[in-house]
């Protein structure tokens, strides 16, 4: 019996050796992309069909991600910029300029997003993934009565229950927009406006800037008002169907900014053919539809998907029509970082 059971166990570490040596010895795709961005079916999908393993590492915001490249981290082959970033990364050389011939899928790209895509509208560095917008989600059960703007941030009676997200671009852009500015003014009096409005009035009402946590928080009744993704919130409280019918998630009237997320082959990436093949996949029709109905998105960027929807978003394609890409601010970076970090004092 012992020596059955000692054959046993050591067939049994065989088994699970040869199954390590068979997923590391597997072609490897290294994605970087925003948290709750590409469905876990998605990826298995592509796996399968590959026979590859995708390793898949996440960023909160543009600037993280950027940071984190610049200071050396290396290995990805994929990225997933806003179009800002895409202007900026490919001034810096970091980007490889995409093999439009490598590519199947790129006549389902919508004219229109490249129209609004004019940091790249030939898709010489990237091809567009998503074309949204963020918004504001409000638990309707705590606050029944509020308006359908930026302005509900002025409110002091919600003092400590609401966040807005830890992204520069986005919180300055709101407050830009209020103020009846361009998200992407270079106008240093109006962005000072802009950062008082943000300083002075709506701080002191925030619990903090958060673009990492901010749906858990949501879902656990810590916030009642966040500026965030819808995605993000809805998938916090998928299971709580009291906090799913209290919810209300909405895109300003007034606008606000825009965002064109795009995958981007990094410079040296030393998995070119699967690179291409992943974003080859992404855009068959079916796959992008599968990847808009997991986060409850509207058809934006693949206008062949719409046929294959499945669910009905949380938010249209309507909803941002008055909304601004942001663009590559150039210079005038400086001034809105020196601005951000002003604001950030204590947080």
């Amino acid at each position: 019996m012992r020596n059955t059971m000692v054959r046993g166990f050591c067939l049994g570490l065989l088994v699970t050796a040869l199954y390590v040596l068979g997923a590391c010895s597997r072609p490897q795709l290294n994605i970087y992309n925003w948290t709750y961005y590409t469905p876990t079916s998605v990826i298995k999908k592509f796996e399968a069909e590959y026979n590859v393993k995708v390793n898949y590492d996440v960023f909160a915001s543009n600037e993280e991600m950027y940071a984190k490249l610049q200071a050396g981290g290396s290995g990805y082959d994929i990225i997933f910029p806003s179009g800002d970033y895409v202007s900026i990364m490919v001034q810096q050389d970091m980007l490889e300029k995409i093999d439009k011939s490598r590519l199947q899928n790129l006549d389902n790209i919508d004219p229109l997003v490249l129209q609004k895509a004019t940091y790249d509208p030939s898709m010489d560095y990237s091809v567009p993934y998503y074309w949204g917008a963020a918004g504001i989600a409000v638990n309707t059960a705590k606050v029944p009565a509020y308006e359908r703007n930026w302005s509900i941030f002025s409110r002091t009676d919600l003092r400590g229950r609401m966040t807005m997200l830890d992204d520069m671009r986005e919180v300055f852009g709101d407050a830009l927009v209020s103020l009846g500015y361009s998200v992407n003014t270079k106008n240093s009096a109006e962005l000072a406006r802009a950062a008082a409005l943000v300083n002075d009035v709506w701080k002191p009402n925030l619990v903090k800037f958060d673009a990492e946590a901010f749906g858990k928080g949501y879902a656990n009744g810590d916030f009642w008002v966040v500026q965030g993704y819808a995605e993000v919130v809805y998938e916090e409280i998928a299971e709580d169907p009291e906090l799913l019918r209290d919810t209300v998630f909405f895109i300003p009237a007034e606008g606000g900014p825009a965002y064109i997320d795009s995958m981007c082959i990094l410079k040296n990436a030393k998995n070119l053919d699967l690179a291409y093949a992943f974003i080859d996949f992404i855009h068959r029709p079916g796959i992008h539809a599968e990847f808009l109905d997991s986060f409850g998105f509207p058809s934006t960027v693949n206008k062949a998907a719409g046929a294959f929807k499945k669910e009905a978003p949380l938010y249209t394609a309507g909803d941002i029509a008055n909304t601004e890409l942001k663009d590559d601010l150039g210079e005038a970076l400086e001034m809105y970082n020196s601005a951000w970090e002003d604001i950030k004092v204590g947080y």
